[in-house]
């Protein structure tokens, strides 16, 4: 590069203290999937009770994920999250396809499904009581998303000042849904709540796929481990933060599912595209142009808040050689992660262009349970291979090996609720397997080697960057 390109760019964050660290847990739990799950939870459970015991139990399962990751941040001081959790405890080979994976699956995927969910909010209001075209839906929903990888391609200090704005957004837009609901609940209004146990409409098989639906809710649990090297004093407030921040969404997405069936019925729930919609119709007619915005602005944050942490995954994987390099770099005026948003435009438009909201969230269900569950099975081989580490924080450990048993069952499980979406996303897995063995395990002759240089260099100086730094604490 010219000499005025040489200096290199630092991705500067500021600081993360304990409240930096509960704000980036509530905003990234707090999302879209509390105004998306409900359906698919209650259509895989059967019903009403038994919905509302798979999301208390998928927020105990959260907690005991959480604790897990904790620990594993007070024993691993690198960034990274699942990544860098499985490969300094299993190893390159697991890590690698958790990497794979990432980027063909799990991230695309996820991003599809909220960009979707922001085209279904921002739509229905149009078009109540009936739903919003599909082509409609699907047409503002890029919009929606182009828009995000806009922002974070042009700034870095916009996009955290967005952020933090939005997660207000998704509270108030809770706090609409909650008191509505508390309201007539206490009025009475327990009508919906008849009968709440019946086991006639409970299928087994179709319960890994509500835990999905509710897990997919509650996931942002883990987003303190992918910025660990810039916590202040992460061994006391990786702890505190999660603790406190899961038990707080625990709270409030209960109370959310109850104000949902006050209002609406089985069939009202099962037969709304949306709905958060279908419950301001029912009770609060004078806020139906409000709370769709709000959730769609929650969306829209939610899609925001996944671009940093997926360049933070790319950054710390080409530091470990596994990834290319360039797919790490930043803008070298913006200092905003350029390559690693253009990497995802391609695939997220083609997921959302062909796919539907329930059935990309199965799809990279798997894969995301999957490796979550892997990362807390290194805990406890980690655990086993070094008995002489004191970790400052250190949980029971029932609650990895719980943890790690039901996550690995309810993706085994998966394969009979929905063998076709499950079985692609295993193929998405195993596909990483050649990829392994041909890049990564066998070194590239030196004429491949100097043509990927070659390449990198010449990308580096068309797209302006620069490797980053991250400043640690």
């Amino acid at each position: 590069m010219g000499k005025e390109k040489k200096e290199e760019a630092i991705f500067l964050r500021k600081k993360i203290t304990l409240l930096r660290a509960f704000s980036l847990l509530i905003g990234s739990m707090v999302g879209s999937g509390i105004f998306i799950s409900p359906k698919g939870v209650l259509q895989n459970s059967g019903s009403v009770g038994f919905s509302l015991v798979v999301w208390f139990s998928c927020g105990l399962l959260s907690m005991f994920g959480a604790l897990s990751y904790a620990e594993l941040g007070t024993r691993i001081t690198k960034s990274g999250g699942h990544y860098i959790y499985i490969l300094e405890t299993l190893g390159p080979l697991p890590s690698f396809l958790f990497l794979w994976a990432e980027f063909f699956a799990i991230r695309p995927a996820n991003s599809a499904v909220v960009s979707l969910a922001f085209g279904r909010y921002m739509l229905e209001p149009f078009f109540a009581p009936c739903a919003a075209p599909v082509p409609a839906v699907k047409l503002v929903s890029l919009l929606g998303y182009y828009m995000v990888l806009t922002l974070n391609s042009w700034s870095v200090t916009w996009s955290a000042r967005l952020q933090t704005a939005l997660s207000v957004v998704k509270l108030l837009a809770l706090a609409l849904i909650i008191v509505p609901g508390m309201m007539l609940l206490a009025q009475g209004h327990t009508e919906n709540f008849q009968d709440a146990f019946d086991r006639q409409s409970l299928v087994l098989d179709k319960l890994p796929l509500a835990f999905y639906a509710g897990m997919f809710a509650y996931s942002g649990w883990f987003q303190t481990s992918f910025v660990r090297e810039e916590l202040v004093k992460p061994e006391r407030n990786i702890p505190l933060a999660v603790i406190v921040s899961v038990i707080t969404v625990i709270v409030g997405y209960m109370l959310t599912n109850v104000s949902y069936y006050t209002v609406l019925g089985t069939q009202d729930v099962l037969a709304s595209p949306a709905v958060a919609v279908s419950f301001v119709q029912r009770a609060f007619k004078s806020l139906i142009s409000v709370v769709p915005v709000l959730v769609a602005l929650s969306c829209f944050g939610t899609m925001n808040g996944g671009i940093f942490t997926f360049s933070r995954t790319l950054f710390v994987a080409s530091r470990e050689g596994q990834w290319p390099p360039l797919f790490s770099m930043i803008h070298i005026r913006r200092h905003t992660p350029l390559p690693a948003v253009m990497l995802m435009f391609p695939l997220v438009t083609a997921m959302v262009c062909i796919g539907d909201i329930y059935h990309l969230l199965n799809f990279f269900s798997f894969s995301r349970w999957l490796f979550i569950g892997l990362a807390t099975l290194g805990l406890i081989v980690h655990r086993h291979r070094h008995p002489e580490l004191r970790s400052p924080f250190k949980v029971p450990l029932f609650v990895p090996v719980s943890f790690t048993i039901i996550c690995l069952f309810t993706v085994a499980m998966s394969f009979y609720s929905d063998p076709v979406s499950i079985s692609i996303g295993c193929t998405m897995v195993l596909s990483g397997f050649p990829v392994y063995y041909l890049i990564i395990h066998r070194q590239m002759s030196a004429r491949c080697r100097n043509l990927f240089y070659y390449l990198t260099h010449k990308l580096q100086l068309l797209l302006e960057v620069v490797q980053q730094e991250i400043k640690t604490y």
